[in-house]
Formats: C-alpha cells, structure tokens, sequence
C-alpha cells in the first residue's frame, strides 16, 4: 500500500487539478466512482464485498481517504490490489491534488476502475471535484431516513445512493417508503440501491453497475 503525504498548494485551484484529473483518467478509458458516507456506514465493508466479486473479473485500485489511520487501507491491501492511502490530516474531505498524487502512485495504464473512498462526512466532500465521473453516497438504515433532507447537497451531487444494512431494517423504524420519497424529491435521476454489505444481499446487482459503466467507457 502507498500513502500519500499531503501538502498545501496555493498556485493551482482544485478545479484546475480536477480538470487534469479528468482529462487523465478518460485517456485511459478509466471509470473513477467518488464514495461519500458518514462514518460508520459502512463505505468499505461495501467496497471489500465490491472487491472480492470484482477482482478477477476487471482490473480497479482503491484510493483510501482518512483523517488519520491506515486502517481502512490496510483492510483492502488484504485483497490484493493496488490502495493508494491518503491521509489529510483533519480536513474533512479529498481534494484534487490528493488524487492527482495518487493518481502517480497507480499503474494507471492497467485499470479499468478507480474506487474513491472519501472522508466519513456528509457535507465538505461534495463540494469538491476530484476529477471523478460519478459520485455515490452510502447511507446506512442505522443512520435513519431523515439524512437525505438534512443534508440535501450531498444527495443532489451524487448519481448513486447505496441503502447499506437493509438486513436489519424490521428491526428500526426506518421508513422506507418515506425515504424513496425524500430522495427523489432532491434528485429524480438519481439510481439507488439496496445492500447488506454484512450478507451480501444486493452486491451482486452494484458490482453489475460498475461493470457496465467500465464497458461504457471502453467501448
């Protein structure tokens, strides 16, 4: 696993380093997914499930955004492909520069999948372009169904919601009807999907996903 160190930069915006980032990854015909979620939502128990379905099936690297620790990183390392650990040290999310280096410290040429696991927060990572081509946000049944109005930007940046821990939802009172209603209410295209990165239960459908958004960009 490489760590990045991060560094302050003041001559280049975030949207100049995310352009760069961009116009890289679609060079290389690379389908690069922003993951947002609150800690505790289980963001990379669903990326370990992802990876072991996936890994020998098309080529994908992780890059690991923390506060501190190389736990998570540590965690994906296991499953034998390439993570790129980036701590940022207290800030709240991943900028452009952080992937750009991160970018250097892949072996870009022979991905077909970058998966970017963001800063646990619901709102400072989704104001931040990295480069990315779509954004997810994980948001488990423990959290509650009230999460997407009060915090409404995240779900309105994202393409995607992972549901994550359906296995325990007759066991709250998450409304499930209510939070259909309240996300689509925000953002009517978005695609959402339900899992248990505990069971399995739903992986099987989101790993297709990326697998067609990786044909996309090959064909």
């Amino acid at each position: 696993m490489k760590s990045i160190a991060v560094q302050k930069r003041i001559l280049q915006s975030n949207t100049e380093f995310a352009d760069n980032n961009r116009k890289l990854l679609m060079e290389k015909g690379i389908f690069t997914m922003n993951i947002f979620g609150s800690p505790g939502s289980g963001k990379t128990s669903m990326l370990e499930k992802i990876i072991k379905t996936l890994k020998d099936k098309i080529s994908l690297a992780v890059i690991e955004g923390d506060l501190y620790t190389t736990r998570d990183g540590e965690r994906i390392e296991k499953y034998g492909i390439p993570v790129v650990q980036v701590n940022t040290c207290g800030a709240c999310h991943l900028d452009a520069s952080m992937i750009e280096k991160s970018i250097k410290a892949l072996d870009i040429d022979k991905l077909d999948l970058i998966l970017i696991e963001n800063v646990g927060n619901l709102v400072c990572p989704a104001s931040y372009d990295l480069g990315e081509n779509s954004r997810m946000t994980v948001l488990s049944i423990a959290e509650g169904n009230d999460k997407p109005l009060k915090y409404p930007f995240i779900f309105q940046q994202s393409d995607v919601v992972v549901l994550n821990k359906v296995d325990i939802l007759n066991f709250t009172d998450f409304d499930l009807d209510e939070f259909y209603k309240d996300i689509y209410s925000l953002n009517k295209d978005i695609k959402i999907f339900e899992i248990s990165a505990r069971t399995g239960e739903g992986i099987i459908d989101l790993c297709n996903y990326f697998v067609g958004k990786v044909l996309d960009k090959t064909q």
